[in-house]
């Protein structure tokens, strides 16, 4: 590899401010580069909060939303917190935003339509700048608290369908790709993703890539098989022509039928394993195809495999499955992909 990877973690301890600043620092001090916090108000203590703690307990490791999304904030809401954490240790916050998913669900709510997932990024990234944004208000909104436009924190968005894609090469300063490990995908993702930046008259080359992949380090091989199925099954709820890109067949009852069963979906449900069992049907190709999973030898060959067939990867943010518990289990996943993983591939 000519460049180094960085590598990013959406799981930490989220008990408190302590505990998250407490295992921040010790992500730094083993090697990791990111620590992303999720946004979901009724799972999560508040992020920004959490984040400003750990800036205080913390030199040099990266932080971020992964991910915030404008259906529960308000982008003026998201501008002014951003701006407010970057005061604490300038030039360590990242914004990833996205358009919901679980977060706005778990409250009966849709997630944002990819225009407004659109318009909300303009306007944070409006704000940020000190510009004035138009709004339905006698005269222009602006940030009084803004950030110079130099050094503004990075804007990511989170996407794995075509339109959000390109549409993140329009406008985003990094693009979180989220379709699974197979090749095929990930190098269809990225080429939408340069796709956008030309049509807005950018250098592809500018705009930061990361894969986020569902990673289930595990011993046991049946059960790490069925949780591969349930990962894939979740890709396929949500964007099926992963599928169609991949040469992958669907060979069950219609997603429709099976969803009603897992809470809130495929992904995110409590027992990974049951619902692993729902979807039998699924091959070892199929299930091969939507994450890392096995021992650290084998995810690190998996890993070094998608790193030399795909264009060139900026950041790997490998997402367990299932989320381990704080404490033990979380500092065995974490430092154990770190020692025995990821320094075999710097």
């Amino acid at each position: 590899m000519n460049k180094k990877i960085l590598f990013g973690l959406n799981r930490s301890d989220f008990r408190s401010p302590a505990h998250f600043a407490a295992d921040v620092g010790r992500l730094e001090e083993s090697g990791w580069d990111f620590a992303f916090i999720p946004c979901s108000p009724l799972l999560i203590k508040d992020p920004y909060l959490m984040m400003a703690e750990a800036l205080r307990q913390t030199k040099s490791i990266n932080m971020g939303t992964l991910i915030e999304n404008p259906v529960m904030r308000d982008p003026a809401v998201i501008a002014g917190s951003i701006a407010t954490l970057d005061a604490v240790d300038p030039g360590r916050i990242h914004l990833g935003i996205g358009v919901g998913d679980t977060a706005v669900r778990l409250m009966g709510k849709r997630p944002a339509k990819v225009q407004e997932l659109q318009t909300a990024t303009a306007a944070i990234k409006t704000l940020l700048d000190g510009e004035t944004l138009e709004v339905r208000a006698a005269q222009p909104a602006r940030l009084r608290h803004s950030i110079e436009p130099s050094r503004r924190p990075p804007i990511w968005i989170a996407s794995q369908g075509p339109k959000t894609l390109r549409m993140a090469g329009q406008i985003a300063d990094g693009v979180f790709i989220r379709v699974g490990t197979h090749p095929k995908n990930i190098q269809h993702a990225i080429e939408q993703v340069h796709l956008g930046a030309r049509d807005a008259g950018r250098r592809p080359s500018d705009i930061k890539i990361a894969c986020i992949f569902h990673t289930i380090l595990e011993d046991d091989a049946a059960r790490e098989k069925s949780i591969a199925r349930s990962t894939a099954a979740g890709y396929f709820e949500h964007t099926p022509s992963l599928f169609d890109h991949a040469g992958l067949k669907w060979n069950g009852p219609a997603i429709d039928k099976l969803k009603d069963q897992v809470w809130p979906d495929f992904h995110h449900v409590s027992d990974l394993e049951a619902a692993g069992e729902l979807v039998s049907f699924l091959s070892d190709e199929v299930a091969d195809a939507f994450s890392l999973h096995g021992d650290t030898i084998e995810i690190g060959a998996q890993l070094r495999s998608i790193i030399d067939q795909c264009h060139p990867i900026d950041l790997i943010i490998p997402h367990p499955m299932p989320t381990p518990r704080p404490g033990i289990a979380l500092t065995h996943y974490s430092d154990v992909f770190a020692d025995k993983i990821m320094s075999n591939l710097l």
